[in-house]
C-alpha cells in the first residue's frame, strides 16, 4: 500500500454555502487541520490573525504567479472568484483566451512562517478556470490533474519523492542576484566551510512549519550548491510542494542577504542543479516496481515507455537554453555507470524509479504529467526489453543537445500533443523557439574571448 495521509469524510452542515465539495480532515505531524468549506478557511484566517492572502497559480512555463488580497476581501473572492487576464498564463507568448478565474484549492491553505506573525500572510494554490468553472485546459495544474484522473480510472496511483537542488549566491549592493560565492565547500561538507549552513537550517525549520516533512538536507557538489529532500506524497501534492518549496527557499534566502536560484547551470565551472523525481507506481494499491536483478516486467515497461520519448520529453523536463549546459557537462563526465539518466532504487519509501534528467527549471506539473503518461504507455504497449538497474546518460542516444533540437522533437512526437493538447504545444513551442533565437543572436563573452583577437 502506498503511504497516504489519513483522510476522514466529514459533514459541513451550517457552513457558508459557497462550495459543495466533500469535506476532509487531514493529519500532518499529529497536527489536525480541518479543511471543509470556504467557511473553514474564513474561520482559520480569523483565528490565526491572517491579514493578507496570496492567491497563487502557475503559468504554462512553471512560473509562480500570485495576487494578494486582504482578509476582508476573501469572502467576496470565494463567492465571485478572482478574475485574471489570460495573457498572464503565457509569459508574454502570443495567446489570449479572454478572462479566466482563480479557484482556490482549500487543501493548500498555508500560513507563510517567514512573514510577520502579527498581520500574518497565508497562501492558497488555485486552479485556473473559465468563468463558467470549467478547467482551463492550458493550465499545467489542470493537465496534471487530468493525467492523474485518467490513470486512476485504470487503477494506477503514484507516490513522488522530489530531490531539489539549488545555489545560494550573494546579492550585489543594489540587492540584485550575482553568481558570486566566497565558499569552497563540496559534497556534504560542514560549517564553517559550508557558508550556507545557517540559511539551509532556517529553510528546513520554516518548511516544516508549512507542513513539509523534511528527510534530509546537505551541501551539494559545487560551491554554494545545496539540496533539501522532503517526504514522498501523491502526485498533485508533490507538484504543489515543489512550487511551494521554490517560493519558500527564495524568500528565506533573501532574509540572509542571499539569492537562491534554481537555474540548471548558473556557472560554467561548477556542477548543475537537478530536480530528481523518484516515482513509485501502484496498481490497485500494490507497488508494481520489481527491482530484482535489474528492471523486469512492469518496471522495465514503465522505464521503456519513458525512454521511447526521451527525445521529446526534454523540451519540458529541461526547458531552457541553460538546461543543456548541464546535460553537456553530464555527457562530458559520463562513465560506464555515471551519471544516471534513470535508475531503480530501494531503501527510500518503497521501490522506486529515479528520473535524474529533469532539472530545476522544469514546470513540475508538466514534467510529472509527461513522465507518468509515457511510463504508463510503456506498460500498456507491453514493455519491451529488460533493462539494467542503472541507465547511464551516455546510453540515451536520442537525447537532445540543445533547446531547439528538444522542441523540434516534441513538436514531431504525437504523444506530447495527446497529453498536453495541440494548442498548448503550439504556443509553448513557439515561445521556446523564440527564446532559442534570442540566445543565438546574443554575442557571448566566450565568443569575444575566443575570436576577437584572432580574427
Amino acid at each position: 500500500m502506498p503511504p497516504k495521509r489519513l483522510y476522514f469524510s466529514l459533514l459541513s452542515e451550517g457552513a457558508l454555502n459557497i462550495v459543495s465539495e466533500p469535506c476532509f480532515l487531514f493529519i500532518v505531524f499529529q497536527e489536525v487541520v480541518q479543511v471543509k468549506t470556504a467557511q473553514d478557511i474564513l474561520n482559520r484566517i480569523k483565528d490565526e490573525g491572517v491579514e493578507f492572502i496570496r492567491l497563487q497559480f502557475t503559468d504554462m512555463f512553471g512560473n509562480l504567479k500570485n495576487v494578494a488580497i486582504t482578509s476582508g476581501q476573501l469572502r467576496k473572492v470565494l463567492v465571485d472568484k478572482y478574475r485574471i487576464d489570460s495573457t498572464v498564463m503565457f509569459d508574454g507568448a502570443k495567446a489570449d483566451e479572454g478572462e479566466l478565474i482563480l479557484v482556490p484549492d482549500y487543501d493548500t491553505f498555508t500560513i507563510l512562517p517567514w512573514r510577520p506573525q502579527q498581520e500574518k500572510v497565508a497562501k492558497l494554490m488555485c486552479d485556473v478556470c473559465y468563468p463558467d468553472g470549467k478547467a482551463f485546459e492550458m493550465s499545467s495544474r489542470a493537465i496534471l490533474k487530468k493525467v492523474i484522473d485518467e490513470a486512476a480510472k485504470k487503477g494506477y496511483t503514484f507516490m513522488i519523492r522530489p530531490e531539489c537542488e539549488f545555489f545560494l549566491f550573494h546579492l550585489d549592493e543594489d540587492g540584485l542576484p550575482t553568481t558570486l560565492s566566497h565558499e569552497k565547500a563540496g559534497m556534504m561538507d560542514v560549517g564553517p566551510v559550508d557558508f550556507g549552513e545557517n540559511a539551509r537550517r532556517e529553510m528546513v525549520l520554516l518548511l516544516e512549519n508549512m507542513g513539509f516533512e523534511i528527510e534530509s538536507s546537505h551541501h551539494e557538489e559545487a560551491p554554494a550548491q545545496h539540496e533539501i529532500d522532503f517526504k514522498e506524497s501523491d502526485t498533485l501534492h508533490a507538484a504543489d510542494s515543489i512550487m511551494d518549496f521554490r517560493f519558500a527557499v527564495r524568500s528565506i534566502a533573501n532574509r540572509f542577504g542571499l539569492y537562491a536560484t534554481f537555474m540548471p547551470k548558473p556557472r560554467s565551472d561548477a556542477a548543475g542543479s537537478g530536480m530528481h523525481l523518484n516515482i513509485s507506481v501502484y496498481k490497485n494499491d500494490k507497488n508494481i516496481m520489481d527491482l530484482s536483478e535489474g528492471m523486469k516486467g512492469e518496471t522495465a515497461a514503465f522505464v521503456n515507455g519513458i525512454l521511447a520519448h526521451s527525445g521529446s520529453l526534454s523540451a519540458y523536463t529541461n526547458p531552457t537554453v541553460n538546461s543543456y549546459k548541464r546535460i553537456l557537462l553530464a555527457l562530458d563526465e559520463a562513465t560506464a555507470t555515471r551519471p544516471s539518466y534513470i535508475r531503480v532504487r530501494e531503501g527510500l519509501f518503497e521501490p522506486a524509479v529515479e528520473l535524474s534528467f529533469p532539472d530545476s527549471s522544469a514546470n513540475p506539473y508538466l514534467a510529472l504529467a509527461l513522465c507518468i503518461s509515457a511510463g504508463l504507455r510503456g506498460i500498456e504497449e507491453g514493455g519491451g526489453q529488460e533493462l539494467p538497474d542503472r541507465i547511464p546518460i551516455r546510453n540515451v542516444t536520442d537525447l537532445p543537445l540543445d533547446l531547439r533540437e528538444a522542441v523540434s522533437g516534441a513538436e514531431n512526437d504525437p504523444f506530447i500533443s495527446e497529453v498536453l493538447g495541440e494548442q498548448f504545444v503550439k504556443i509553448y513551442s513557439e515561445h521556446k523557439l523564440f527564446e532559442w533565437a534570442a540566445f543565438m543572436r546574443e554575442v557571448s563573452e566566450w565568443e569575444r574571448d575566443t575570436y576577437l583577437y584572432k580574427i
